[in-house]
């Protein structure tokens, strides 16, 4: 027997009912042989960790524009709190970890550099639009290893599609990633607004932290506690009532105080100037860019759609220096 039936008897045998079994998959859009070692949604996660969108997590924006300071947030590290956060809960309620650490890997391989200003530059001037969530199921079905895709599972890639709160993913796994993502970021976006000097903790109102707390640490503890509690032996992934009006209170303080606020957002607009200043430079000269994008072009999408996706790719780092080489004179650099 191989080992990767050993382990799918294994999860059949200990994981929950309600579980998503890596032997019950409903397959990949391209059918490929299993490997001997490892279930899909373990190989699924290796493919991510592996892919080169995951590494240029490390250098796109999670909130704040080139923070001073070594200790804030990148997409990356968020990427890898929402993991933790997905992990603990799906042991505790006998979910598919490998599942929920897949989806949770991927579930932002689709954003932009500079965070949400840049998909927000990107959705403005394409006439398409442009989401994150359906960049990133692009992003692994197209554009990673060359054009060839990454061909995941449609448990994982539904994961990605539907992190968001307008999404509704349609394995327990994917619920558990939709709720710690929110939690990662309310958790980590208050510690570096407090760790930038742009909130207290004693500015956190009164009735949100008598339910859930009153430090980032204990509300995180709590949200992660009350999911579990009361998604235990249920067909379903939920929060109690008053955790959630909870949650939903300090997400809409977050919102006021963090994210609309000028002092941690005021570079913003430059950031979406520059990437539609990009956006558009290489409309007019698509012959510039990588082959394998210019043969998805070829095979029936759009040049908007395929220019979306060399800029929407890029990081922080590196869509400034192509904008510094494109309209900055060369006497200009520091």
């Amino acid at each position: 027997m191989h080992i990767r039936e050993t382990l799918e008897r294994m999860e059949s045998e200990f994981l929950s009912p309600y579980a998503s079994l890596s032997a019950e998959s409903k397959g990949r859009l391209r059918p490929e042989p299993q490997c001997d070692i490892r279930p899909v949604y373990q190989r699924d996660r290796d493919r991510i960790i592996h892919c080169k969108s995951f590494r240029r997590l490390k250098d796109k924006t999670q909130v704040f524009l080139s923070p001073d300071g070594d200790h804030y947030r990148t997409r990356l590290t968020h990427t890898l709190e929402v993991s933790q956060n997905a992990r603990t809960i799906a042991k505790a309620l006998r979910l598919n970890e490998d599942l929920v650490e897949a989806i949770a890997l991927g579930h932002d391989l689709g954003h932009t550099p500079f965070g949400h200003a840049g998909e927000r530059a990107l959705n403005e001037v394409c006439p398409e639009g442009f989401d994150h969530s359906v960049q990133g199921v692009r992003t692994v079905d197209f554009l990673e290893k060359d054009g060839q895709g990454l061909n995941l599972t449609i448990e994982v890639r539904d994961g990605m599609l539907n992190h968001q709160t307008d999404g509704m993913p349609f394995t327990l796994e994917g619920k558990i990633v939709r709720f710690s993502d929110k939690i990662a970021y309310i958790h980590h976006d208050m510690d570096d607004a407090i760790r930038a000097g742009i909130l207290k903790e004693s500015d956190v109102p009164k009735e949100i932290t008598d339910v859930i707390g009153d430090t980032t640490g204990k509300r995180l503890d709590f949200f992660i506690h009350d999911i579990v509690m009361n998604s235990m032996n249920k067909p379903d992934i939920v929060m109690s009532e008053e955790t959630a009006g909870a949650m939903k209170a300090l997400r809409a303080f977050m919102f006021e105080h963090v994210y609309q606020n000028p002092e941690a957002k005021g570079e913003e607009a430059k950031a979406e100037s520059l990437m539609k200043t990009l956006y558009e430079y290489y409309l007019k000269h698509f012959d510039l860019l990588p082959p394998e994008l210019k043969a998805l072009h070829d095979k029936g999408d759009s040049r908007e759609r395929v220019v979306c996706d060399y800029v929407g790719a890029m990081t922080d780092r590196y869509a400034v220096a192509q904008y510094e080489e494109l309209f900055i004179p060369k006497s200009w650099h520091y």
